[in-house]
């Protein structure tokens, strides 16, 4: 598969040829579940986009039964920049339902496959549009960014992903998950790839009132694999990874070590805190963004006899267990006599987690870090809804604190299963982030 950078040189026709390239690709590679239907808005670059961001007469679903028969009546601001730059939305892409899972197994369209081993998981909740690139049936892809959606899916298949820092690119458009931890970014084949897609997609947006009022200087034009920085490893963090995550992080640490950076060891509290705030203030932002879906608007509605029981079968059939889990769950921490002793309380542990980290970016320049514990994992290894949450426990306080981390494939296990690090950068400071990925990407090559 092309680059998008090889791609932006092309004329109309190879474009078209390119096209018809991708659909018969797409064709041949259906069992891996990567796309939900492939359409094409525009005639520029295909670029996949995840079935949670709006592109206008699309129908566009959150891989959900509750959203079937909506069709978005806009496009979100990220498609405007898409096809303002000569890219264009090509298929959507499959992911966890309302992108709430580490798997891509809970999509009302079925799972999404692994490219590199078909009995594991690709990751989630961008699964489809990881799949997609690492198959080579997308150029490159938009997800978005929770809790891990886009880095751990790219760390799993063996792509680059990369979250930008809370407010850099616009949320309108972008189906509300957790509307405090949501970002849209890019997955690609390559670093270089995601800093020119990253550039196209992200600035100021009034229609976002989350969206950073801070000038956006491009970072692609301004990648400098040279410089040397200072990056911060976290030895507390690598114990609970794998022999093959612990392996390739020391393998990550001597190819920066390499290039001449400084390594410098720091600490941060134990992830399970991260984790504990974490679910808590996502559950609880789910439970109040998904109130809207009630079969009243638009979307699924079930036969009913009177307006309650509507409401009630609607959600019953509409939702998947793991929605209607975080529902629940967010709905009790939210409730009266509950919101002072989960809600509350998870917001100052919020609050801590962004000053400690504030406090580790006095001294470095970059944080290097695991993606996920382990390599890609089997369907249906994971027993409970809580083994599954764990997954998370690398990612999510970057999301917490709103900072800007990219995932890139760093090493391969015996099986040939890829091992993604992530490196975690301070607020608005992405080219530090770009530039030290295009560093160790140069340095593993």
């Amino acid at each position: 598969m092309i680059t998008l950078k090889e791609a932006l040189r092309l004329n109309k026709d190879e474009l078209k040829e390119l096209k018809k390239d991708l659909v018969e690709k797409i064709e041949e590679t259906r069992d891996i579940n990567a796309y939900i239907d492939v359409k094409e808005a525009g005639e520029g670059i295909p670029i996949a986009i995840k079935d949670n961001i709006q592109v206008e007469g699309w129908s566009i679903t959150c891989a959900s039964k509750i959203l079937q028969g909506y069709v978005a009546p806009y496009n979100a601001t990220v498609v405007e920049k898409l096809k303002s730059s000569g890219l264009s939305p090509f298929g959507r892409t499959n992911m966890d339902e309302f992108a709430m899972g580490s798997s891509t197994e809970t999509s009302f369209y079925g799972k999404t496959l692994n490219p590199k081993d078909h009995s594991r998981v690709p990751g989630g909740s961008s699964g489809g549009s990881a799949a997609a690139v690492a198959a080579g049936v997308a150029i490159a892809a938009l997800g978005s960014d929770t809790g891990g959606s886009i880095r751990q899916p790219a760390a799993f298949c063996g792509i680059v992903g990369m979250k930008p820092t809370y407010g850099r690119v616009s949320r309108y458009g972008l189906a509300a998950y957790g509307s405090s931890l949501d970002q849209i970014g890019p997955m690609t084949q390559n670093v270089e790839d995601a800093a020119l897609l990253y550039d196209i997609i992200a600035g100021y947006d009034p229609k976002d009132s989350t969206s950073a009022q801070i000038e956006h200087i491009p970072v692609a034009p301004n990648l400098n694999p040279n410089r040397k920085m200072k990056i911060g490893i976290v030895p507390n963090y690598i114990k609970d990874a794998s022999d093959e995550v612990q392996k390739a992080y020391d393998k990550a640490i001597e190819a920066l070590k390499r290039e001449g950076h400084t390594i410098v060891e720091v600490s941060l509290m134990d992830a399970k805190y991260d984790i504990a705030a974490y679910y808590i203030t996502a559950m609880a932002e789910a439970s109040t963004n998904l109130s809207r879906y009630d079969g009243v608007r638009y979307g699924f509605r079930a036969e009913a006899k009177s307006l309650k029981e509507m409401y009630q079968k609607t959600r019953t059939e509409g939702f998947g267990d793991e929605v209607k889990r975080r529902i629940l769950l967010g709905t009790f921490v939210l409730s009266s006599g509950y919101y002072d002793a989960y809600y509350i309380k998870a917001q100052k542990v919020r609050y801590l987690i962004k000053d400690e980290y504030k406090k580790v970016f006095e001294e470095v320049d970059l944080i290097l870090s695991p993606v996920a514990p382990t390599v890609a994992f089997e369907f249906g290894s994971k027993k409970s809804p809580l083994e599954m949450y764990l997954s998370d426990v690398y990612t999510i306080g970057v999301n917490l604190a709103g900072l800007p981390a990219i995932s890139l494939p760093v090493d391969e296990t015996k099986e040939g299963l890829p091992v993604g690090l992530q490196l975690i950068g301070k607020h608005f400071d992405e080219q530090s982030v770009f530039d030290g990925a295009m560093s160790l990407e140069r340095a593993l090559k």
